[in-house]
């Protein structure tokens, strides 16, 4: 124990020896003494983890969600003004770009702008089919109006009722007017109102010159309960025209037509067959009559404007049948006329010619008492 306690003081006075000589002078290399060991090196910095790219800021999510809007009107317009049908290989082009940009990844800032920047040629590329395509369409809309136009003079109506057209021709003016202005789809609605106006006068129009052929005719009287139901109908095609239900007013007058033209039709077969009576009487006279004999060529021309005015007839070519029975008809009479005139002629010139022999006769006889010396 003792020892261990002299060992323990002696180590404590050689540290404390230690620690001076340190302190007082540079601490010399001992051959004896072991070297210290060489410094550590620096431990290596960790590397540095890769961080997530930074989200979109809400001013491009913003522009992007624009733009977006701005491409859905521009095709949209396109779309309503028939840009498809007018350039269909360029429409088809778009439409592929606008599936790209709507395919395209936008969860970072850099993507967003690349979508940003897509859409804006997109809408682009709308919005040029658009201005190639607008003057087309609108002059395909004049077209349509103006032909709708030609067709209603062309039932001679205006010239009757020229205020049929001054309302109708002022809106077509006012759809002009708009689309000079730019306001195009005011002027495709402001166009289809007077092209429906005057398909609408049309048919009305139409409607109204069957009614008055078959007044103008005196068909009513064939069938006068199916006449007054067209009419009936065609009121109502003019209330719902003055309501401004256009639609609804064609529809009622195209139905209206359809029936008086069925009364027309009638009353024209009808009328063919009554003048056939005529003209087949007149032609069994003319037989009775001995023209096809007496006037052979005249009656064999009035027999075939007969057979031409049956064969009509039987086509249901009612009209032509109506203009070709009274003139054979006419000839008919004529060649019965002139074989009855023959007849008397020849039975005067008989009876003549009978009288003269009575004549000749009695002179004979005169003359054959006086020769042979009687007396009369």
């Amino acid at each position: 124990m003792k020892k261990y306690m002299f060992l323990l003081v002696l180590l404590q006075i050689l540290f404390i020896l230690t620690s001076i000589s340190c302190g007082s002078a540079p601490e010399a290399e001992s051959p004896l003494q072991p070297t210290s060991p060489p410094p550590a090196a620096p431990a290596p910095e960790p590397a540095p983890v890769p961080t997530a790219p930074a989200g979109p800021s809400q001013a491009s999510l913003n522009a992007l969600s624009s733009v977006a809007s701005r491409v859905e009107e521009a095709r949209k317009r396109a779309i309503d003004f028939e840009c498809p049908a007018y350039f269909p290989s360029d429409w088809e082009a778009v439409e592929a770009h606008y599936a790209a940009a709507g395919s395209l990844p936008t969860s970072t800032e850099a993507e967003v702008q690349q979508a940003t920047a897509l859409l804006n040629t997109v809408a682009d590329s709308y919005d040029e089919l658009f201005r190639k395509t607008i003057s087309l369409y609108a002059q395909a809309r004049e077209d349509e109006v103006i032909a709708a136009r030609d067709e209603l003079i062309a039932t001679g109506l205006t010239r009757t009722f020229p205020e049929l057209l001054r309302s109708t021709d002022e809106t077509a003016l006012s759809a002009l007017g708009q689309y000079e202005a730019g306001d195009y789809y005011a002027a495709r609605d402001t166009a289809a109102k007077a092209l429906n106006e005057y398909e609408a006068l049309s048919a009305a129009a139409r409607v109204y010159l069957v009614r008055q052929e078959i007044i103008d005719r005196n068909f009513d009287k064939y069938d006068p309960e199916s006449f007054y139901k067209a009419d009936e109908i065609a009121w109502t095609a003019i209330d719902e025209f003055e309501a401004g239900n256009y639609g609804a007013a064609e529809n009622y007058a195209e139905e209206a037509l359809l029936r008086y033209s069925l009364v027309l039709a009638s009353g024209r077969l009808t009328h063919a067959a009554n003048l056939r009576d005529s003209a087949a009487a007149a032609r069994q006279r003319a037989l009775d009559l001995k023209a096809n004999i007496a006037v052979r060529d005249f009656f064999n021309d009035a027999d075939s404007l007969y057979t031409r005015a049956e064969t009509a007839l039987r086509a249901e070519r009612y009209e032509d049948a109506a203009a070709l029975y009274p003139e054979s008809e006419v000839r008919f009479l004529i060649a019965g006329r002139d074989a009855e005139e023959k007849r008397r002629i020849a039975t005067e010139a008989i009876r003549e010619a009978e009288e003269t022999v009575e004549a000749s006769d009695e002179t004979a006889r005169h003359a054959e008492i006086l020769i042979e010396g009687g007396s009369i």
